[in-house]
């Protein structure tokens, strides 16, 4: 039987949804362990080109924490449009829409950022996880990046 269709692959859709949205308010209350936790041990996070990509909680809570900390006065981020696709009962990607705004640390700068969020997802003993989290865009307004990774239209390099 398809998993994606089965009941239990119906459950497993809303708690990968759920753990989208997890991220997403966590990220905004500024609650870097929170946020970390949603993350497989092992996962990768890749936040654009001018970035390393970080490979493991041991790079990717630092990288959050100061981020949180240092960068971020304010965010918002809003998913929409979660595709979500089964490699087995316990293996997903998804594709998710992404706006987001931010405030800057001693600014009053403003932000925004229209993409998408490329998942990679695993269970665990916990649940649903984390396992790669790639941040693509498709049009940025005083963004602190200049370069991100595009989401893969037909006229992307």
């Amino acid at each position: 039987m398809d998993h994606a269709r089965s009941l239990e692959g119906l459950l497993d859709k809303a708690e990968i949804t759920e753990l989208i949205h997890a991220y997403c308010y966590h990220f905004d209350r500024a609650e870097p362990e929170a946020v970390v936790a949603l993350f497989t041990g092992d996962a990768e996070l890749d936040y654009g080109p001018d970035v390393p990509t970080m490979k493991g909680v041991d790079e990717i809570s630092p990288m959050i924490s100061r981020g949180l900390a240092e960068t971020f006065a304010a965010t918002s981020h809003h998913v929409s449009n979660i595709v979500i696709r089964f490699d087995g009962p316990d293996a997903a990607t998804s594709v998710c829409y992404l706006y987001a705004w931010q405030r800057y640390q001693g600014s009053d700068a403003l932000s925004e950022l229209w993409g998408q969020y490329h998942h990679s997802f695993r269970r665990s003993d916990a649940g649903w996880r984390i396992s790669r989290l790639v941040l693509r865009a498709v049009g940025m307004k005083n963004f602190h990046r200049e370069n991100m990774h595009p989401i893969g239209r037909r006229s992307d390099p």
